[in-house]
């Protein structure tokens, strides 16, 4: 059983001036009662309800007394340190919390003091989600401290605070002597290239970490290159790497593709937003070409063209481990996507392939509708923004009446599909009942009615003729 506090407890703090004293009172009334069944919940979803300071105060009481609670999520209820600090005194001895999220809360470092306290005498909690709460070095220090003697802790976030190099440096120095601690997020903070070199030091001496999630902490290419010698002398099992937006070009990206050769667990590797261009991606493309344990990669807008393409479906052409692609923002144009679809007729396994904005057009859909003729492992394919129109959903609407047996999910959202490319999709549709899509987005296009009921009824055609099967349409 779980729970989720009704409208009629969440409004502790007043919309407006009019709100009287009584209103305040029956509120408070309210979350009493519900505080007492709180003692008994499992799971307690109390998300985004502004409690405050004072409705935290009084559930808090409830978390101490509840021998079975094991995930609580208060997340953006407006609690500050003075709140934290009530539910320090009742979670340090609970002994059924594992999961408790704090996200959204300007509890700041005072705040993050009270949760390293936490930490320091709970023996249970295996997750602690401080994400957007304010907190800079001094907080980071404090939790750092914590997580030295903590034996429970498996993932700590603490994405999108102020943590500059020192707090990075202390998280570091905890990862040296932490023996629990598998997962660690810090995007969106400052570490910069400081930060990179201080985890490097304490991710060499760490054995058991297996994710790190970095993006956004402008690390450069020279942070990159540290922090890149720093897991290629590790003896942890990295599986997840996220070192996306960190202003990483071809310099840097050269690291990673040397790490990437030698990992032998590394299977998620986010790069999404650097500026690697087409000379990183023929050095990501021969890294993938060695690497048999990558599945999923995200190179998402980094200026890849038609040249970088080619290098990345010539590396595809050696590889079945990866299954998902992400390469939407780079302008490949409609060169670059019939090299990658050509490739992808007879060759590797990818399963989810997203192209999103970038500028395919006509000739990049006409490659693609070409491909799902022939490829058997292709799941989600995403086309979005790509100027396709009416003639490239027509073009891969007569695809979509050859059997695919494979293909479950197609995008074309904010494509410029009009009712013409509506009615050729949904003909498709009827015509082929037993494709295997199952969800065909098209949202932000520019249908009238008639386009829109064209594909309702394809759908509800689809439903009739295959006893019950359901095709999502969005539009």
């Amino acid at each position: 059983m779980s729970s989720r506090p009704s409208e009629e407890i969440t409004n502790l703090e007043p919309s407006s001036p009019e709100a009287t004293q009584k209103y305040i009172q029956e509120s408070m009334s309210r979350i009493r009662e519900f505080s007492k069944e709180l003692q008994t919940f499992p799971e307690a979803d109390m998300s985004g309800r502004k409690f405050g300071d004072e409705g935290i105060k009084i559930l808090s009481s409830s978390l101490g007394y509840n021998k079975s609670l094991e995930y609580a999520d208060f997340s953006a209820n407006n609690i500050t340190a003075v709140g934290s600090s009530e539910m320090r005194k009742y979670l340090r001895a609970n002994s059924h919390l594992k999961t408790l999220n704090m996200s959204g809360n300007p509890i700041g470092d005072d705040g993050a003091g009270d949760f390293a306290g936490i930490l320091e005498t709970n023996g249970t909690l295996e997750k602690l989600q401080l994400n957007s709460c304010n907190i800079s070095d001094e907080g980071a220090k404090l939790l750092a401290n914590a997580l030295k003697s903590n034996q429970t802790l498996v993932v700590l976030e603490l994405n999108n605070n102020t943590i500059d190099y020192p707090g990075f440096a202390a998280i570091a120095e905890a990862l040296i002597v932490n023996k629990t601690i598998r997962g660690v997020h810090l995007n969106g903070n400052y570490g910069g290239a400081l930060g990179a070199l201080a985890l490097a030091k304490g991710l060499e001496q760490n054995k058991i970490l297996r994710e790190i999630h970095l993006h956004g902490n402008g690390m450069g290419n020279e942070g990159i290159r540290t922090l890149m010698e720093g897991l290629a002398s590790s003896k942890a099992k990295l599986s997840s790497l996220d070192i996306g937006n960190n202003s990483i070009g071809p310099k840097g990206v050269y690291y990673v593709a040397e790490y990437m050769k030698k990992s032998k667990s590394i299977q998620w590797l986010n790069l999404y937003m650097n500026d690697i261009g087409d000379e990183g991606a023929e050095k990501i493309a021969e890294a993938l070409k060695r690497n048999k344990t990558i599945s999923t990669i995200d190179i998402g807008g980094n200026n890849i063209t038609a040249a970088g393409a080619t290098h990345i479906a010539n590396a595809l052409k050696d590889n079945s481990t990866i299954t998902s692609l992400e390469m939407s923002y780079n302008p490949i144009g409609g060169d670059g996507a019939k090299i990658l679809a050509d490739t992808l007729k007879h060759n590797g396994n990818v399963q989810t392939l997203r192209l999103g904005w970038c500028q395919i057009g006509v000739k990049g859909a006409a490659a693609f509708a070409e491909c799902l003729q022939y490829n058997s492992t292709m799941s989600t394919l995403d086309l979005r923004a790509n100027g396709l129109g009416d003639e490239g959903a027509a073009i891969l609407a007569r695809s979509l009446k050859v059997v695919n047996e494979t293909l479950t999910s197609l995008d074309l959202g904010f494509n410029e599909i009009r009712d013409n490319g509506a009615f050729a999709l949904a003909q498709a549709l009827k015509n082929n009942v037993d494709a295997a899509v199952t969800t065909l987005n098209l949202m932000n296009n520019f249908f009238t009615k008639y386009g829109k009921v064209a594909l309702t009824e394809a759908k509800e055609h689809v439903c009739e003729v295959q006893d019950g099967k359901e095709i999502n349409i969005f539009f």
